[in-house]
């Protein structure tokens, strides 16, 4: 064993006992695929606490983390206003099964920020909002079949799991096995940000599709945003052809702005999923969207939904506080300011390595592709999978190594929060150095 190897081992020698004892007792050793770091030929740290913008795993090690629970976190972690808000919640006592007044608070402030919702209702996760979304679709249209692009993810429910994006595409499985072909048979396929494709489906079956449900800002093929006019040509051709459209905003909600990628772009779907800052880090998602769709869920109607954990208190308070502090002056303002440093710090860095790369962003989302081609931007899912994934490995290690943390896939967002200051960004930049130096190596 070199030296090199040696060090690196012994640093991170806890998490190497943590990773082999619960890979003992839980598929993978983890709760969710991509955690297990198998993209990147890597295993993967354990953490121990957070605070902030840092992430300290059980060997001592900190990492500047841009994974933040893949998203919910925009405050940074244990945020001083959420934690008394969970602790006060929890004193009171941690689930009911029955109403509480923060659901209902927290319903108002989702219904005043984002333009679509005027009725909500609460779930415990994106994969929950988008299946309940799409059974409500399907129960009010009384038409079987849903569109969706390649390369987005909405959970992993039997009849989106296909050709989806981010942890299936990492791990090699752009389906998977136990989906019956009889339930995804009922899923249709377009490319994302090609109106053309839209056009010709709508024209053949519009009369079967009940719903086109979309990430208005793709990210878990990376971030791609949507072309220029592509959110309204989908507006237009829903409203042309009876289909309802549903924009899957777990990962964008309050992320991009206040009221979601909606009402940054201008554009109302009919029914919109949110997840991820809502919670403000605890399992909390919800869909809503116009009355007379939403007025057809139990008990108002006969579609059937329902969840135990659902409006969950604490869940309630976490998202009270979070939705509250983004409400503050200047908030997204800095966001945005900070995110761009990094961007454009990044690509400095990859061109001063000799690294070729192409950069994609929204607000406090964003992502480096690692491309032979830069001066063709990727623009959807067959362009993110020409990506060079061992460049982005042999980055994220030395990334990791030179302690920042992303996520272990080329196919995934970077997420900043309010606590990624002008200190966090530059640290992250001198080791982006590394980074793509240790690309370069590659070829």
């Amino acid at each position: 064993m070199t030296s090199q190897a040696a060090t690196q081992t012994n640093r991170y020698a806890q998490s190497a006992t943590a990773f082999a004892r619960a890979k003992a007792l839980m598929p993978g050793g983890v709760s969710s695929p991509v955690r297990a770091y198998k993209a990147v030929g890597r295993e993967p740290v354990t953490v121990r606490c957070g605070k902030g913008a840092i992430v300290t795993d059980i060997d001592g090690n900190e990492y500047i983390d841009y994974v933040l629970s893949y998203g919910p976190l925009i405050l940074g972690h244990a945020e001083e206003s959420v934690l008394a808000a969970i602790s006060k919640a929890a004193g009171r006592g941690a689930s009911f099964g029955m109403p509480t007044e923060a659901e209902t608070q927290l319903a108002q402030v989702v219904i005043n920020a984002v333009p679509s919702v005027e009725v909500v209702r609460f779930v415990n996760s994106g994969t929950e909002a988008v299946m309940s979304a799409i059974r409500l679709a399907r129960g009010a249209t009384g038409k079987p079949k849903v569109v969706k692009c390649t390369g987005c993810y909405h959970g992993h429910s039997d009849s989106l799991l296909v050709q989806a994006g981010s942890g299936a595409t990492t791990l090699g499985v752009p389906s998977s096995p136990g989906v019956p072909e009889a339930i995804t048979s009922n899923t249709l396929l377009i490319p994302y940000n090609d109106l053309d494709a839209v056009r010709s489906l709508f024209k053949e079956q519009a009369k079967d599709i009940a719903c086109l449900v979309v990430e208005p800002i793709a990210g878990n093929m990376g971030c791609i945003p949507p072309a220029e006019g592509y959110l309204q040509g989908l507006r237009d051709l829903c409203d042309e052809h009876g289909v309802l459209l549903m924009f899957d905003e777990v990962m964008t909600g309050f992320r991009v702005a206040f009221g979601g990628a909606q009402s940054l772009y201008g554009i109302t779907p009919d029914l919109t999923c949110l997840g991820k800052v809502i919670g403000g880090g605890l399992p909390c998602a919800a869909y809503g969207g116009r009355e007379d769709l939403m007025r057809q869920i139990a008990p108002d109607g006969p579609i059937y939904q329902a969840g135990t954990l659902s409006g969950n208190p604490l869940a309630m308070a976490a998202g009270l506080a979070t939705l509250e502090a983004l409400q503050e002056d200047g908030v997204y303002e800095q966001l945005e300011t900070n995110s761009a440093a990094l961007e454009t710090g990044l690509q400095k860095a990859a061109s001063a390595a000799g690294v070729p790369i192409s950069t994609t962003r929204v607000g406090s989302m964003l992502c480096v592709f690692f491309t032979d081609t830069p001066e063709t931007p990727v623009t959807n899912y067959e362009q993110a999978l020409n990506c060079r994934t061992d460049r982005f490995a042999a980055f994220f290690g030395a990334m990791l190594d030179n302690g920042v943390l992303l996520a272990p896939a080329q196919y995934e967002a970077w997420f900043l929060s309010t606590t990624h200051d002008e200190a966090a960004i530059d640290k992250t930049l001198e080791a982006a150095a590394e980074g793509f130096a240790a690309a370069a190596q590659i070829g």
